[in-house]
């Protein structure tokens, strides 16, 4: 399984960026999406998530800047930034809770990560 993120890069403040996340190889079922983001010198820390119902849930100082959605065909995760701000300047990953095959348990598969820098 892999995951490949996509659309990272520099954008002025106030622009906005859509990163996209594809999973391949053999799976089965996908439950939950994530976005996370990395900011240099500082922890991992959780952006949006989506459930397989389509249900979201985001970082408090986030919502209504950050849209996730998602593609369950094409297995594929998005992330809508708007408003972008110098604070936003991070490495954002991606996560899926994936099994492989019908019996599997679901486990965690990472992607390698988007970089975006916001200048001001």
């Amino acid at each position: 399984v892999q995951l490949q993120a996509s659309g990272g890069g520099l954008v002025q403040a106030g622009g906005s960026l859509r990163l996209s996340c594809a999973a391949s190889g053999t799976i089965f079922s996908i439950s939950a999406m994530y976005w996370y983001r990395q900011a240099p010198g500082k922890q991992r820390d959780l952006v949006a998530d989506i459930t397989s119902g389509g249900t979201t849930t985001y970082a408090t100082t986030l919502k209504g800047r950050f849209t996730i959605s998602r593609d369950t065909a094409k297995n594929t995760v998005y992330l809508q930034m708007n408003n972008l701000r110098p604070e936003d300047t991070a490495v954002y990953y991606c996560k899926a809770d994936l099994t492989q095959y019908s019996k599997d348990r679901y486990r965690s598969y990472w992607g390698q990560g988007t970089l975006v820098t916001v200048s001001s």
